[in-house]
């Protein structure tokens, strides 16, 4: 009824990951109140348009209404809201920003967004990403990557598409080069802010095999709309391990102006 409810009547766009369930669930609880104020309220106008017509009440009233009903149904909707805040909403946001999968257990890769492009980032073959130092950054080296550590010579680089397989926890740690951008998933129900100096995780899990467009929600600059050029590319695991292996050595950073 939900699921039908969402897709149906809202028309939420495609979900594609498995966290994004309690998301589409809470917007689907959010309209159901919403609808209920709108036919309560139609009602109600309704109703006090024909109690207190003036061919009813030649003589306005000057006491108004005593009644204690308003009160106790404005007390049930702040209450209702209370549950979806406190009992929905905010349990999502802290399971979703505190309960991380291990390295071990997903596909991690490394985002830094700049002005207009997503550039990612994978360990190579030997599962170990190359030391990175802010003082490295560049504008042919966006990851800071130490050229000296061996560890990264099979790190791979690529720009605007972010690869990932099926059914895999992806643990994403995210950054900036420039200024505030900010990853929007929408399909996998998932946005993030992008920070300049800050390397902030997030995590999903994609349900479905597809290509799912990367937006930016901060406003960047001139050529905002060219970040949504990006997208995530969900893939079964035997594609997603050939196109590791087709992409292994691409250690040159790219850069996008």
């Amino acid at each position: 009824m939900i699921e039908w409810f969402a897709h149906n009547v809202l028309g939420l766009p495609e979900l594609a990951s498995s966290n994004g369930k309690a998301v589409d669930e809470l917007m689907v609880y959010v309209h159901w109140l919403m609808l209920a104020l709108f036919v309560g309220w139609i009602l109600y106008f309704g109703y006090v348009l024909f109690r207190f017509k003036a061919a009813r009440h030649p003589k306005a009233s000057y006491e108004g209404s005593k009644s204690k009903l308003p009160s106790y149904v404005e007390l049930a909707i702040v209450g209702i809201e209370a549950v979806l805040l406190l009992g929905i909403a905010i349990p999502l946001w802290g399971k979703n920003v505190s309960k991380f999968p291990t390295p071990d257990q997903a596909t991690v890769v490394q985002i830094v967004a700049q002005q207009y492009a997503w550039n990612a980032r994978y360990a190579g073959a030997d599962g170990k990403f190359g030391q990175q130092s802010m003082n490295l950054v560049a504008e042919n080296n966006v990851f800071g990557v130490d050229p000296a550590d061996p560890a990264g010579k099979d790190d791979i680089q690529i720009l605007n598409e972010i690869h990932v397989p099926v059914n895999k926890p992806v643990l994403v740690y995210l950054s900036s080069k420039d200024v505030i951008h900010s990853v929007k998933l929408v399909a996998m129900r998932v946005t993030q802010d992008a920070i300049p100096g800050l390397r902030i995780p997030f995590t999903f899990t994609p349900t479905k095999v597809g290509r799912f467009q990367i937006e930016c929600a901060q406003l960047c600059g001139g050529g905002h709309a060219a970040m949504a050029g990006g997208f995530v590319v969900v893939q079964t695991p035997e594609d997603y391990a050939a196109w590791l292996q087709s992409k292994s050595g691409s250690t040159g950073a790219q850069s996008f102006e």
